[in-house]
């Protein structure tokens, strides 16, 4: 587990940094509540959008409740430095940077949510981004018997592909000067509708905690780069601008999470500027 959040008493108010009481109590109950002996539960939304943060405070209530929740993010699966930095060699050179489909050890992570759902002891991978590579071996947490819960976080979970046609037409600067026939595109485009959906089905139930708009995206993923950078001193962090060049990688599957997970998710949280959970 990334964060231990202190709780409120106030089921109303939001815990510090954290979504209120009241919503985290319904994830978790909802999560166990799954018929699936170890259920996977899934939480979507784009970067920023505090999805580690609600996942870390179901794993903390669900200890407090006496069960287990083994914790993993789709950023715990992106592939080595190595691995793509061939891709960027081999298929185009945007893919030497993490994060968009096609970056990740899918299969990977399908194993290891099979390990865990049958109780089967296994490692939790970690991904240091501040040195943009998987974290040493050593270092990954192992759940050593069965977990009560297994809670995956991702801002990607659950899109579908786009349709080819919408391909053709760049989102923003990145795809206009860096990708300009496609070939990049089409490559993550490809991988989300290939590989990805193997993934997806593992799911017993995903919420998606759903931004006012991509826009939010720009201040939310700076906001999180530097308390990366107060979390790990001394390691190399990204400044404004290249935050800005990075956050143009997610734009287009961005958008189709947008445009898609209301009409897929179990459930959909919407969020307003500053992260407040908008509850009826």
């Amino acid at each position: 587990m990334r964060y231990c959040l202190a709780m409120v008493a106030d089921p109303h108010v939001p815990a510090a940094g954290g979504f209120p009481e009241a919503l985290v109590a319904a994830a978790l109950d909802a999560a166990l509540a799954l018929p699936a002996a170890v259920p996977v539960f899934a939480i979507s939304g784009l970067q920023g959008s505090g999805k580690s943060t609600l996942a870390a405070q179901m794993a903390a209530l669900a200890s407090r409740r006496g069960r287990t929740a083994a914790v993993l993010s789709i950023d715990d699966f992106y592939l080595g430095k190595a691995a793509r930095q061939r891709l960027a060699r081999d298929v185009h050179p945007l893919l030497a940077t993490r994060g968009p489909p096609g970056t990740h050890d899918v299969g990977f992570a399908c194993a290891t949510l099979d390990a865990l759902k049958q109780g089967v002891a296994a490692a939790l991978p970690r991904f240091d981004k501040l040195a943009d590579d998987t974290a040493p071996r050593a270092s990954w947490p192992v759940v050593a018997g069965a977990a009560d819960l297994v809670i995956i976080e991702g801002w990607l979970l659950g899109t579908p592909a786009e349709d080819e046609a919408a391909l053709a037409a760049p989102v923003n600067a990145l795809e206009r000067d860096e990708d300009a026939d496609g070939r990049w595109r089409r490559y993550c485009n490809d991988a989300l509708r290939r590989a990805y959906p193997a993934l997806w089905r593992r799911f017993d139930a995903l919420w998606f905690l759903q931004p006012p708009g991509f826009e939010a995206v720009s201040q939310w993923r700076w906001q999180q780069e530097q308390q990366l950078a107060r979390e790990q001193p001394g390691k190399p962090a990204m400044d404004y601008a290249q935050v800005q060049r990075f956050i143009g990688f997610f734009e287009r599957v961005s958008r189709q999470a947008l445009r898609t997970l209301p009409g897929i998710a179990d459930r959909t949280i919407p969020l307003d500027a500053q992260r407040n959970a908008l509850l009826q």
